[in-house]
């Protein structure tokens, strides 16, 4: 059973940083890809930050600039460093990985972290 448990969620006043952690833990194969995503109520999860298949990060366009994601493959983690936060960064952030399902890469399953809240405001 694979668990995705984060960490580092808060308040913080507008300009602060916060960094959340994520790390996978239990029996799996090789993970394919870590990211964030962030939801506030009635709207739908959306990309905060991932890499991609060449393992260049991503990241959305309202958070280019001031989110830093990185990723500790000996470790089954992956981080999210946030500078210059702002109200409407406020959201639930959730922690997704997509994990082989086998040694030959031929499937892969995507899992999802409890998510932690990040409350920007003064």
């Amino acid at each position: 059973q694979v668990q995705l448990v984060e960490s580092g969620g808060g308040l913080v006043q507008p300009g602060g940083s916060l960094r959340l952690s994520c790390a996978a833990s239990g029996s799996m194969f090789t993970i394919k890809n870590m990211g964030w995503y962030r939801q506030v109520p009635g709207k739908q999860r959306e990309l905060v930050a991932s890499f991609t298949s060449s393992g260049r990060p991503n990241y959305a366009g309202s958070v280019k600039g001031r989110f830093t994601i990185s990723r500790d493959n000996a470790k089954n983690s992956v981080s999210l460093h946030m500078d210059s936060l702002k109200p409407e960064d406020t959201a639930v952030y959730y922690c997704n990985a997509d994990i082989f399902l086998d040694h030959f890469y031929s499937s892969s399953r995507l899992y999802w972290g409890q998510g932690t809240q990040v409350t920007v405001s003064s």
